[in-house]
């Protein structure tokens, strides 16, 4: 059983700020849908906190705005929102293939993509989507009665299953990313069931291709589930980039995954999941940006 003191839901920065210094130990939520499994999570007993800080009706974490190619996502977004909202549809499409494998329809119009970020679990599924588009957390704090912002790329923002860089008294306000309307995406997952998996192996790519559709300008590969902390494939992407897009290149970039597996369970498994995947994956992201897997020639051709 879940049981807590004090609900707050403040409407500023300042009056959050205000209620995680008067609650030591309060927990922050915005969609709250991982909160009840966090409680229970190896616990044998009852979990009590002094309060909760809701901060889903703060301005900073809400909205989506386009400037000069980068995205401004808050943190209070819902992923529902990867799918239906027109912005993110046209600038950002491989976030709602991404969407469409988290949990159910209920659970997406809740979860905030903030909240998912915070969990820090490797098998997020919002993780390897955002990483691909080069995604930035901006987390404030106040200090001496200011606010203050830091930038940190989400690379480096989780740093262990369930840690990240976020500080105490820090908030995730937002997030900046690549807006991509030129790429193909692409995003794959595999879990333990069918409904509401929780992944075993997840992977999100995105593809630019020439103007001839011969060969890929940009390639950006992340994975999740299989390590400690999802990851950017830079040896892939570095292979791909400008080369022509065929069968065999795609081949022999995901045949360099095999070793990424770092989970302690079903290593061999996902090793093989893992190479598919990146192939797969690859190949449905060079569709979506023109080049018909059908199409898709074996060989490099001389060109």
């Amino acid at each position: 059983m879940l049981s807590y003191d004090h609900y707050l839901s403040p409407t500023t920065l300042d009056k959050a700020f205000d209620a995680l210094e008067g609650l030591p130990g309060a927990r922050i939520v915005a969609g709250a849908t991982d909160l009840l499994p966090w409680a229970r999570d190896g616990r044998a007993g009852d979990v009590h906190l002094p309060g909760l800080v809701d901060v889903s009706k703060i301005p900073e974490l809400q909205g989506l705005s386009l400037a000069q190619g980068r995205i401004r996502m808050g943190a209070a977004t819902p992923i529902a929102a990867f799918q239906n909202a027109p912005l993110l549809q046209r600038q950002a499409p491989v976030l709602g293939r991404c969407a469409v494998w988290f949990a159910d329809n209920q659970i997406r119009e809740q979860a905030t993509v903030g909240g998912n970020l915070v969990n820090a679990s490797p098998a997020g599924d919002a993780m390897p989507a955002l990483l691909a588009m080069n995604t930035h957390a901006v987390l404030a704090r106040r200090e001496a009665g200011l606010i203050r912002e830091r930038s940190v790329p989400l690379s480096e923002f989780m740093t262990g299953p369930s840690t990240t860089v976020l500080q105490a008294g820090e908030i995730l306000t937002r997030l900046e990313l690549d807006a991509l309307p030129e790429h193909g995406g692409a995003f794959e997952k595999v879990g333990h069931r069918r409904s509401l998996v929780i992944a075993t192996v997840c992977i999100a790519a995105v593809v630019k291709l020439d103007a001839a559709k011969r060969r890929i300008d940009d390639v950006r590969v992340a994975i999740g589930a299989v390590g400690p902390v999802p990851e950017r494939l830079a040896d892939v992407e570095d292979l791909l980039t400008g080369q022509p897009a065929t069968a065999r290149a795609l081949r022999d970039a995901a045949l360099r995954v095999v070793d990424r597996v770092r989970s302690r369970s079903r290593q061999q498994y996902r090793r093989e999941v893992l190479v598919n995947f990146v192939e797969r994956g690859l190949a449905s992201a060079i569709a979506a940006a023109g080049l018909s897997i059908d199409r898709l020639p074996k060989e490099s051709s001389h060109v």
